[in-house]
């Protein structure tokens, strides 16, 4: 919900800030998040595979909340540059670390599962955001702004009594040297980097983010384009029937992934797959179409596709990664797919100035269609869960 807002509410704060007029610079803003968030992400994974995730967690949530929270308080199109790019780096401590969690949890038939609903809470945020601009224009940006803050700072407080670091954690071992921790950091990327499986997995993890990401950032403005209708109405639109579908996308993806699994050890990647094929014909309907039935039918059949492709990633790489290595293989994942949403956010920036956004959106489903076909060829695990021992 803190980082959506943003691109809900670009009209009520272009007032105060004459920089957002231009849509390229919104894209820039969102761009910034994306490029720090990336390259902290395999530092955030290293980071999460040798500390009590408990805390980072809650630390993040603390530091990404107090941005919010600052960020009602500057017009300064240069400050909202520097709190978005800290912002990049508070959240990129999370994702890792809170997967990795749920998976030494989830070690049986609900992995999947778990890890789709706790994707539900991404998606009721960005449902959430897209009522920022609706917010906004009944108080104003900076309250909106203040108020989510303040709740996320509260929040954390809850954290702290309830969250729990998973007591038979598989650790990397501790070392006391500054070269021998520089040694153990290099094995552990040395492993993951020469597994010919996790590079198909980035690949298969990047390629979608790109469609993932510019649907995140851009939807509202093309339901507010191609519609003919007002934000402060296509934010929240857009956004509930992304979030909403895409909640019963990750919990029928989550079920069918950990049923497929008990059958077939490819049950989890087949089910991975049959949701980003679902995202192919969707990107067609949102980006060519100029009907309701069109464009509200494609985000919906994006966000089930989508949900049930989000809801196996981390199940997926625990098939070809051992527990000690899964955070910071999520965070090498991470940054190849946020790396590949900054690239198209910043595109699609330029694309709508030219007004060729709704034709760019379209043409995203043809590199994900490569990425379906090349994953049903590549990934073959030998294991529903791999272990140390099998490395």
């Amino acid at each position: 919900m803190d980082r959506q807002m943003l691109s809900t509410m670009k009209n009520a704060m272009m007032v105060d800030s004459i920089e957002l007029e231009k849509a390229e610079n919104l894209g820039r803003l969102m761009a910034v998040f994306l490029w720090i968030y990336g390259l902290m992400s395999p530092v955030a994974g290293i980071i999460g595979d040798r500390l009590n995730r408990k805390w980072l967690i809650v630390g993040s949530f603390v530091v990404w909340s107090g941005v919010t929270f600052a960020m009602g308080y500057t017009d300064d199109y240069n400050v909202l540059y520097a709190l978005r790019a800290i912002m990049g780096i508070s959240e990129a401590l999370y994702i890792p670390a809170g997967l990795s969690l749920i998976a030494d949890y989830h070690r049986g038939s609900t992995r999947s599962l778990a890890i789709g609903i706790h994707m539900t809470g991404l998606y009721m945020g960005q449902a959430l955001g897209g009522f920022g601009a609706t917010v906004a224009e009944n108080l104003s940006w900076q309250k909106t702004f203040h108020y989510v803050g303040i709740a996320g700072i509260i929040y954390s407080v809850i954290l702290i009594v309830l969250l729990r670091e998973y007591k038979h954690r598989e650790k990397i071992k501790k070392t006391t040297s500054g070269i021998s921790g520089l040694k153990s950091v290099a094995s552990g990327l040395s492993l993951l980097l020469g597994m010919v499986s996790f590079w198909m997995i980035l690949f298969y993890f990047a390629v979608p983010s790109i469609p993932g990401w510019a649907v995140k950032n851009w939807i509202p403005t093309l339901f507010s384009l191609s519609l003919g209708i007002e934000m402060p109405v296509a934010g929240p639109m857009s956004t509930i029937t992304i979030a909403a579908s895409s909640l019963v996308g990750v919990i029928f993806g989550g079920i069918l992934s950990d049923r497929w699994i008990l059958k077939n050890l490819r049950g989890r990647i087949y089910t991975g797959a049959i949701g980003l094929s679902l995202t192919i014909p969707s990107l067609l309907l949102i980006g060519l179409g100029h009907s309701y039935l069109w464009i509200v039918g494609g985000a919906v059949l994006f966000g089930i596709g989508y949900g049930m492709f989000d809801a196996n990633n981390m199940p997926i790489l625990c098939q070809f990664v051992a527990p000690r290595l899964r955070a910071t293989g999520y965070g090498l994942m991470n940054m190849t797919g946020v790396f590949a949403g900054a690239f198209i956010t910043r595109v699609l920036g330029k694309s709508m100035d030219s007004g060729n956004l709704a034709r760019d959106m379209a043409l995203l489903a043809i590199p994900v269609m490569v990425a379906v076909i090349l994953q049903l060829i590549v990934l073959r695990p030998v294991s529903a869960d791999m272990s140390s021992e099998q490395e």
